[in-house]
């Protein structure tokens, strides 16, 4: 499948993964570049001697490209930025803030620098800084949110912007990655598809959370303080939810709840950690390998109604920055 997103990437199949920090290593980014998509290593937050070792271990596993994501309000992200261009990494995507003062060291380096938006307006800034596509995400993602949906944010954008557009939030099978690409993108990004894969190294526990959640077994934690967070319902986000009716009373108890809770979900402890996962784990039932969840939904989408991708990739392209 041939999409200007897998030109831009010098990938196979145009399905990125997400950057869940904390889970997004080298064994999943490299299993999925390896299988055709592009693998994502997660930054935010890890130091720079694991990063630079991550990606020296992906590398070791296939000679497809590989991306990273920095996340800009990292402390260190000036620090992390300088890495990867020293590395080389093929694909660097950003979120929580603009990469403007890192774009030009990246392009020198000759690394592909995709955003992650939550709004038309912020994928138009992208595209004038420089970027080579925007991811646009919607609100049913797991992890960090915005507030617009994948179905009303991906047109817009793709109206927005002439770059590519990887739509995101929602999709974890060919049914989501064919609207996807009927909305407007040519290419998707998947996060909570591949936390079941056998590459992934979160416990096992809470892969068995996601693969038994229901379609309403998401909550929505963190918007009293402006940063949401979407993550399966369990013990902490209840307790989280509850004392987020009254932020300026139980700010420092909730400070302490929120440090370390992703690290105690991926450990194993489930009742007490933030399990991060898009409102798509209802539609996550099977684990397998990063290329089954790859060929799968790529087999899924063209087989639907006869659905040519490749063509409604090319109309999506020639549509681009249409306002």
């Amino acid at each position: 499948m041939k999409t200007r997103v897998t030109e831009l990437l010098g990938i196979e199949a145009p399905i990125v993964q997400g950057a869940m920090a904390r889970i997004a290593d080298a064994s999943l980014a490299g299993a999925v570049s390896e299988a055709g998509g592009l693998g994502i290593i997660a930054c935010g937050g890890a130091p720079l001697s694991w990063i630079e070792e991550q990606v020296a271990k992906a590398r070791s596993m296939t000679d497809k490209p590989l991306g990273a994501n920095v996340m800009l309000m990292d402390p260190n992200a000036a620090e992390v930025a300088a890495l990867l261009a020293r590395l080389k990494v093929d694909v660097i995507t950003t979120g929580a803030g603009s990469p403007a003062n890192y774009l030009g060291m990246w392009k020198e380096a000759g690394i592909k620098v995709v955003p992650v938006v939550a709004s038309s307006a912020l994928a138009v800034r992208m595209e004038r800084l420089g970027a080579d596509a925007v991811v646009a995400e919607g609100t049913e993602a797991g992890g960090h949110i915005g507030e617009l949906t994948t179905m009303a944010l991906i047109p817009a954008v793709r109206d927005a912007v002439s770059i590519p557009v990887i739509a995101a939030g929602g999709i974890a099978d060919g049914r989501g990655m064919a609207a996807a690409f009927a909305l407007g993108a040519e290419g998707v990004q998947v996060g909570t598809r591949f936390l079941t894969v056998e590459e992934c190294t979160i416990a096992d526990a809470y892969k068995e959370r996601v693969l038994a959640a229901k379609d309403a077994d998401t909550i929505v934690t963190g918007r009293g303080s402006g940063h949401p967070v979407r993550c399966l319902k369990n013990k902490f986000a209840r307790t989280v939810r509850k004392l987020e009716g009254d932020v300026a009373a139980n700010g420092d108890e909730l400070e302490a709840m929120y440090a370390g809770s992703l690290k105690r979900a991926v450990e194993g402890d489930v009742d007490n950690g933030t399990m991060m996962a898009g409102q798509s784990a209802a539609l996550v039932h099977e684990g397998g390998t990063a290329a089954d969840a790859i060929a799968a939904m790529v087999a899924e989408a063209e087989a639907l109604g006869g659905m040519d991708l490749e063509a409604l990739a090319a109309r999506n392209a020639a549509r681009g920055g249409a306002r």
